[in-house]
């Protein structure tokens, strides 16, 4: 197997499969979630589950506009049961415009919101 930047030798992927695994993880998890759940913290959290992954959500369209060149936007809030749809459209424009240093970000950025849902 060659060693390159774009390629993660110890999981046998590229970047861009690694932040579409999780993001495949993620968002189903927070489709399946009931709704009181993902409005509640988690146990030790001080904020609730959709809240942490709105702010997953800004981060990846934070990494996307810079990527572009574009200038930051604040996302929209979304009601509860939006959070894993807003989650799935900022993660697919990430995978557009993102190179793989970008990618290995959101990817580390999706793994911890899997572990605080």
């Amino acid at each position: 197997m060659i060693d390159h930047p774009q390629h993660d030798p110890q999981l046998g992927r590229t970047p861009a499969e690694g932040v579409r695994a999780e993001l495949r993880r993620v968002v189903d998890r927070l489709r399946s979630l009931p709704l009181s759940r993902l409005d509640r913290p988690a146990e030790g959290a001080d904020v609730s589950r959709a809240d942490v992954a709105r702010r997953t959500a800004q981060a990846l369209a934070d990494l996307a506009a810079d990527a572009e060149g574009a200038p930051r936007r604040p996302l929209p809030r979304l009601a509860v049961h939006g959070v894993g749809d807003q989650l799935a459209v900022v993660g697919a424009d990430v995978l557009a415009a993102c190179g793989p240093d970008a990618l290995g970000a959101a990817e580390e950025q999706l793994a911890a919101l899997r572990r605080a849902l």
